[in-house]
């Protein structure tokens, strides 16, 4: 997709609005008063996401003895659910309609606690697998509840990522799904990817080489509703194994390198220093 042109406009501001224009100017995404203007415009007049996906029906075995009695999503971080947190961030740039995957087994202890959603300014959907389907089966549960690009988030993953960014930077990246990605020495945990540009061009799950070092998946998307015609029929299926290493190899994969905090709650371990570090 050719990215779009800009043409020269010369505006007139009130004084006063001048100080609050510079306050966002950061220097490096946003780098002058002209970039600040179009990025204000950007958010108000740009592409609106309208829904979302949480993945949130993981066993958390390795999360254990925590996970016996709640999913892992409802691990509670900073006196609320990590899900809790994820919806928050999600409502934080407009989106309310989320649908949320959930497990067979203890998917009750989500929906009695959020209910429809209602009291957090959202609407709520589940959906519930019958077995464990794995990350690509899972989504393919909300596949007839799709109409439109959406994002898509794991529900044991805490980030500090700007999502509005992630959204601009899918739609001028012309492709089928854009990962986010994070850096980490622990490759062989994760999906690490090798990055042209910014076009994943081979995605490796859990590598046992460092091939690739340095940037991995880190569970957060954006994901236009042709991939569901890409998942396996088969199940349990992963994304991470059956669906994009293929969308890298057809071009079809972008790659989001984002520096904020980033936790994959998937251990005891990492739990605890989430419990420590984690700020909002």
């Amino acid at each position: 997709m050719k990215k779009p042109g800009r043409s020269r406009l010369t505006i007139t501001l009130r004084k006063d609005l001048l100080p609050q224009l510079d306050a966002i100017i950061d220097g490096e995404k946003i780098r002058n008063r002209s970039h600040a203007i179009e990025f204000i415009l950007s958010q108000h007049l740009g592409p609106k996401i309208r829904q979302a996906v949480v993945l949130a029906g993981g066993q958390g075995v390795k999360m254990r003895p925590f996970t016996y009695e709640l999913p892992k999503t409802m691990i509670p971080v900073k006196g609320k659910p990590i899900l809790q947190h994820i919806l928050e961030q999600i409502r934080g740039v407009g989106i309310t309609n989320i649908h949320v995957v959930i497990g067979r087994e203890l998917g009750e202890k989500i929906t009695h606690h959020f209910g429809d959603g209602s009291k957090l300014g959202l609407n709520l959907t589940y959906h519930t697998e019958k077995n464990p389907a794995g990350t690509a089966g899972a989504l393919r549960t909300v596949k007839e509840a799709i109409n439109g690009p959406f994002l898509l988030y794991y529900g044991d993953v805490l980030a500090n990522i700007d999502l509005n960014e992630l959204i601009r930077f899918h739609k001028d990246s012309g492709s089928m799904m854009s990962a986010t990605l994070t850096a980490t020495d622990k490759f062989s945990d994760y999906g690490v990817v090798k990055l042209k540009g910014n076009k994943v061009v081979d995605f490796v799950e859990k590598p046992t080489t460092n091939k690739y070092l340095g940037l991995v998946n880190a569970g957060i998307f954006m994901v236009d509703p042709e991939v569901m015609d890409v998942l396996p029929d088969s199940t349990p299926a992963s994304l991470e194994q059956d669906v994009l290493p293929k969308l890298a190899q057809r071009g079809m994969l972008a790659g989001y390198p984002f520096d904020g905090q980033w936790y994959d709650i998937s251990t005891p371990e990492v739990y605890e220093r989430v419990l420590k570090e984690w700020i909002e």
